[in-house]
């Protein structure tokens, strides 16, 4: 949309104004407050304008105005365009917990929610993007043997596979110590890991026996939708005006679905740029008078989550964009120490 500078500072001020106080915006208290080099009856001016092309309403009880859905979107889009460089700080080092990204995810998510007061969302990597740290492989008994396989992010799989004949306990050795030695540090899902069970140098007794036991290190994650991290919804709740408390509820019955939560967070992301969704954009327009806020986070090669905040159309949009940068680009640093790229 094409407006002149004037309509969109006096839109950014109608905004701001009315986020910070909950009440509509006349053209006298935006000179007053805003230090505007026109009159009033100029600003009356503008805000009609600004009325008719659809990024202004005002109440029937009123003279002032308030954003619309429209308005909104257009004040936070220029705000994405403006907020360039380096993230502020999020004011913790998530690289401290390169061996605990779960709780990295959780404590990310947790301070997002306190920051802004909003419902905080975190998707976690899916689990095939994790690397192998370790590799057991152990005889329960004469013909049964399990796998353990311990990932990058602390995550834990156990397989147990059951055998016709006793198992050669020297091969079930041999096995834990070749697989760590070929696979630490080779991200699952890859084709690396199959061609390492496969090698052929191995003899054909090695390679069957790591046929069988190696299909644990091939299914690991590969039927596991990401986990997701919510946080703040007793927050929202709080800090809900009565006349949004009807969305905040659809919101959160929303939020029930696991699906729904994972197309909240990551639906039209970007990589490495924060996007902001307002109303029917959000949910496939099963939502209305909510906005979200995200962004992607990963390696410079893949894009393995993204961080949200949902909240009420009214909510300082600037904060939490830049809240939302700062969380991507902290989560950013820490993934890039454990995922490999390759």
């Amino acid at each position: 949309m094409q407006l002149s500078v004037r309509k969109r500072e006096i839109l950014r001020r109608v905004v701001e104004e009315y986020v910070a106080t909950g009440q509509p915006v006349g053209s006298r208290a935006l000179v007053e407050r805003s230090g505007l080099s026109v009159s009033s009856s100029t600003v009356r001016g503008e805000l009609a304008d600004l009325e008719s092309l659809g990024l202004l309403t005002h109440p029937h009880t009123s003279a002032g105005r308030l954003p619309t859905e429209s308005g909104y979107r257009l004040y936070a889009e220029e705000l994405v365009e403006t907020l360039e460089g380096r993230p502020a700080r999020l004011g913790i080092d998530l690289r401290s917990m390169r061996d605990e990204v779960e709780e990295a995810l959780r404590v990310t998510t947790e301070m997002l929610s306190r920051a802004t007061r909003l419902l905080a969302l975190v998707s976690a990597p899916s689990l095939e993007t994790a690397s192998i740290r370790r590799v057991e492989v152990l005889a329960l008994q004469p013909t049964s043997v399990m796998v353990v396989v311990i990932t990058s992010t602390g995550g834990v799989t156990k397989r147990v596979f059951r055998v016709d004949e006793p198992v050669d306990t020297g091969l079930v050795a041999w096995a834990s110590e070749y697989l760590n030695e070929q696979l630490v540090g080779v991200r699952l899902g890859t084709s690396a890991v199959r061609r390492r069970l496969a090698a052929p140098e191995l003899s054909s007794r090695e390679r069957a026996f790591l046929g069988l036991v190696g299909s644990a290190l091939l299914e690991v994650g590969s039927e596991e939708r990401p986990e997701v991290f919510v946080g703040g919804a007793a927050g929202l709740l709080e800090e809900t005006r009565s006349e949004e408390l009807e969305a905040t509820m659809r919101l959160l019955e929303l939020l029930e679905r696991r699906a729904a939560v994972l197309e909240l967070v990551s639906e039209a992301l970007e990589p490495r740029r924060p996007v902001v969704h307002v109303g029917p954009e959000v949910g496939g327009g099963a939502v209305h008078d909510v906005s979200v806020v995200g962004a992607t986070y990963g390696i410079r090669t893949k894009a393995l989550g993204a961080v949200g905040l949902i909240g009420p159309l009214r909510m300082d949009y600037e904060k939490a964009i830049r809240t939302v940068r700062a969380a991507a680009f902290e989560l950013s640093r820490l993934v890039e120490d454990v995922y490999e790229e390759a």
